[in-house]
């Protein structure tokens, strides 16, 4: 009844996430709508795989990247390109998209996580075009949701070959899961 209740909770904050009003703008409507779909879309594959252990690692990674977002955003107050306000380090359609993106490449491999990730970075590239954000802001936001999906989530199956990186070199770590 525990695991139904988290999952049925995270179905309904994840679609009442409010979609900002696009300005005629098919970019602004495109990255509103992404930034909930791939959370949610990496959600899904959890209950498609009846994967409860991933299912668990993304509630830990959405979370966690919401909170780095907007505690950051609450600190910083950055203004906006366009001046509508000062909330916009880092960027929240960025690091939500990019959540959802590595957690479905970092859980389920890159045959799902490259077109994730293509989305994902439309909706930065969308939020830059059209002066929502500057890159720095977007950039910040896609490293926020890559770092907590990596922090969390672990491969699924199979191998999984990632790029890390230290204060002494960088490198590639070969993970292999039975």
């Amino acid at each position: 009844m525990n695991n139904y209740f988290c999952r049925l909770a995270t179905a309904a904050l994840l679609s009442l996430l409010p979609l900002q009003h696009a300005s005629a703008s098919t970019e602004d409507t495109a990255a509103d709508v992404l930034r909930v779909a791939l959370p949610a879309a990496a959600w899904g594959m959890t209950q498609y795989f009846a994967d409860d252990e991933g299912s668990t690692q993304f509630y830990y990674s959405f979370a966690s990247t919401i909170a780095a977002t907007y505690a950051l955003k609450t600190a910083i107050h950055k203004n906006r390109p366009d001046g509508s306000d000062n909330d916009a380090f880092p960027s929240g359609h960025t690091s939500m998209a990019f959540q959802g993106a590595a957690f479905v490449q970092r859980r389920y491999g890159w045959k799902y996580g490259a077109p994730a990730y293509a989305l994902a970075t439309y909706v930065g590239y969308s939020r830059v075009n059209n002066d929502h954000h500057d890159t720095s802001d977007v950039l910040a936001g896609a490293l926020i949701g890559i770092a907590a999906s990596y922090w969390f989530a672990e491969p699924f199956y199979g191998v999984q070959l990632t790029p890390t990186a230290g204060l002494n070199g960088m490198g590639l770590q070969l993970t292999a899961k039975w």
